[in-house]
This record gives C-alpha cells, structure tokens and sequence, in this order.
C-alpha cells in the first residue's frame, strides 16, 4: 500500500505557520529571544538560501552557454536579446505607473502619526548606497559594468550580468565551430545542467526548514504590534501586487493564448517557497525545469530567465514606486508631476543598473528619493515591514519572469503547444 506523501508545497506552508507560532511566543520571550534566534533559526534561513545561491550560476551558466551555441545563428540572439529587453521595459514602466496612480489614489501615508511608527537601524543600506554611488552609478557605467575584466572574479562575487555577457559570448563562440568540434562540451554542459537539477531537488528537501528558520527570526524581532501603522501601506502593496498580475499579466498572457492562473497553478510550489524565503533565486531551477516541460523550448529559457532576474523586477519596481510616494506623504510633500515622471525614470533606470545587490528595493529607494527631495530617514519608517512586502514582491517577480519567458517563446514561434497541452493534463491528474 502506497503511504500519502506530504507535498512540498503543504510541507512549506505548515513550515510557515510554525514559523509564525514560535516566532510570536520568541518575540514576548526575550531570555529565549536572542539565543534561538542567533544560533538556531538565523543559520536555517542562511543555510538554506546559501545551498540555493551555490548552484544557481553553474545551473545559469551551463544552460545559457548551451542555449546560445544551440541556437543557429548570432543574429537570432541579437533578435531575441532586443525582443527580450523591449517586452522587459514596456511590463516595467507599466509597474512604475500603477504603483505611483495607487499611491496617488489612496494616499498610504496621509493621516498617519509618524510619532506611533517604529524606526529601524537602515545604516547598512546606506554603506551600499554610497559604495554605488562612489561607483559613478549611470547608464554608461552600467553597460561598462556589465563587461567583466575578470570572469572568475565575476563568479566567486556573483555579479549576474558580467557572467551573463561571458556566457552569451562564450556561447556564440562555441555555435559558430564545427558540429564534430562543439559536440564534446555541448555533451557536457547539457550533463551539469541536469545534474544541478538533480541536486536541487535534493536541496529542496531542506527548504521547509529554511523557510521555518526565517520566518520565525523575522516574526521574533519585529512582532506584530509595531506594525500595525503601516497597514495601510501592505494593504496597498498587496492589492496593487494582485492587480498586476490578474490584470496586467493576465491581459498580456490572453494576448499571447495563454493563462497566468495556469501558471500560478504550475508554480503553486514555487511561489508559496518564494513567498516564504522573500528569494526569487531559490526558484530559479525548478522554474526552468517547469516551463521547458509546459513547452518552452531551452535555448529561450535559459538566456530570458537569467537576464529576467536582473532587469525585470516588476514586482519590486511596483513596490519602489509606492514606497517612494508614501514617504512624501509620511512628510505632506506634494509631488509635482514633474517630480513624478522624475521619480518614474530615475527608478527604471536605478533599479537596472543595481539589480543583485543585497536588500536591492532599500538600495534603489535611497538612491532614488533624493531626486525629487524625499528624506531619506522615510526609509527607517517602513524597513519593520519590509520582509513582509519583499514576500510579495518576490512573487510578482517570480509570476512575471515565468511569463516571459512563454510569451518570448510565443513571439518567435517556438513554443510547443502539444507539449503545453500534455504538461497541463498531467499537471490536473495530480489535483
């Protein structure tokens, strides 16, 4: 007799709700606090994200590379790139522009005493702001950031986008040999790809205890009764994260034939981990692996998906753009439209050239409010609820990411709808 197995995705959640119990008694327990949270809970969450984070550039490497020199021509990847980069911006504009009406509209931070909020130490987000800025952050030094002097160096820091040129480049180069030449190292870079899946799936046996030993730490140090404030403000977040994606997304994947609550129902183990780890990485392989086996084919995953991590951010841009208005209003600063559009194009061009860097949203948003003359003490108004709004945000990015990639596919008609048709009986067999 076959026992009933407990699937990830219920695992998690029941990881989840246990994190939240222990969490709430930690938080009013302060003898316990400080031990557990230091030495048990701390090193869950940390373990966990560093597994995932140890195999994400092999995995985005090898396949990428694989990809490219499996694609007939260096002009397709010009095509595809500025395809790719085109669909990127348009989906991010449109978060800028929801999340400034919402914030326009409903008003978060009208009304509220700024004297009943807690302040959180931002300090650290500031050293990485002025290491970026000391940087000369601009466009220009953003496209010259991208080229790597040093691929191994890019590697051991994990700057995506230099591992990412060398790859698309490395991959060029490896297409334009002769078939008898390339099919060696082909062989093998198709072999570590499958074998990092293989161990992801070994890691995610770990994930309900990573996803237990952060959310308890969080819910220990904040609580909940310091955040009640800022509800306003996570409500609104929150709505504005679900019109994107039923609406915006859901309008776009009509377009292209397809269904975000398809996707949603695909990814339902993925965003729920998502959701928990605030982590869009931890998801990376299983996305990949899901939407080649939905009809993606691999050479169009593995060069969108990578690139998808660093410039479409549509669930943190949306959230910059409210944040950055609640602020003024926290102030009664009255944005002019001017000041607005200012806002909307510093935060698509800031939140580019940035991405990766740790606590990104936090990083952008200073980097970014002093544009239009937004104190940036705002910040340590709302970095209590950050962790909160970063779960939703994360998988914004998550649903937008997977998306593109099927509508990319779609664009230059390689999409597989038999195999789609398949994957989604399988898929509601399992239900």
């Amino acid at each position: 007799m076959k026992k009933n197995k407990i699937s990830l995705a219920w695992q998690i959640v029941i990881a989840l709700i246990l994190g939240v119990i222990v969490g709430s008694f930690l938080h009013y327990s302060p003898e316990y606090r400080e031990t557990l949270v230091l030495n048990f809970l701390t090193p869950l969450g940390s373990i966990f994200i560093t597994l995932i984070k140890m195999i994400v550039i092999p995995l985005v490497v090898a396949m990428l590379i694989y990809g490219i020199a499996n694609t007939a021509h260096g002009s397709n990847i010009g095509k595809l790139g500025f395809k790719t980069i085109l669909y990127f911006e348009i989906i991010t504009t449109i978060a800028i522009i929801i999340g400034v009406v919402a914030a326009n509209v409903f008003q978060p931070g009208a009304g509220i005493d700024m004297s009943g909020l807690t302040q959180v130490d931002i300090s650290s987000y500031e050293a990485t702001t002025q290491k970026v800025s000391e940087g000369s952050h601009s466009i220009i030094q953003t496209i010259l950031s991208v080229i790597p002097s040093n691929f191994f160096g890019a590697l051991t820091s994990g700057q995506m986008l230099p591992i990412i040129f060398f790859s698309v480049m490395f991959g060029l180069g490896l297409g334009a040999l002769d078939n008898e030449v390339k099919q060696p190292l082909l062989k093998v870079l198709n072999a570590v790809s499958e074998t990092m899946f293989k161990v992801t799936h070994m890691i995610m046996l770990f994930a309900p205890f990573g996803v237990f030993g952060l959310i308890a730490a969080t819910v220990a140090n904040f609580g909940f009764s310091s955040l009640l404030p800022l509800v306003k403000l996570a409500v609104l977040v929150y709505a504005a994260m679900l019109f994107f994606i039923f609406v915006v997304l859901g309008i776009v994947a009509k377009i292209c034939s397809l269904s975000v609550w398809e996707i949603i129902k695909i990814l339902k183990d993925e965003l729920i981990l998502a959701f928990s780890t605030a982590s869009s990485e931890t998801v990376l392989p299983r996305i990949m692996e899901k939407m080649e086996a939905y009809g993606a084919p691999k050479p169009i995953i593995s060069f969108v998906l990578p690139i998808g991590y660093s410039f479409n951010l549509d669930g943190s841009t949306l959230y910059q753009s409210i944040a950055a208005i609640f602020i003024a209003q926290l102030y009664g600063i009255d944005l002019t439209i001017t000041q607005q559009i200012i806002l909307i194009v510093t935060l698509m061009v800031t939140s580019k050239g940035i991405a990766g860097v740790p606590g990104v949203s936090f990083v952008v948003l200073l980097a970014t409010l002093g544009s239009v003359g937004i104190p940036l003490e705002g910040l340590a108004f709302i970095a209590g609820i950050d962790r909160i709004l970063d779960m939703a945000r994360t998988v914004v990015n998550v649903i937008g990411n997977a998306l593109a990639v099927l509508v990319i596919s779609k664009w230059e008609g390689q999409f597989d709808v038999e195999k789609q048709k398949n994957y989604s009986i399988a898929q509601n067999n399992q239900l």
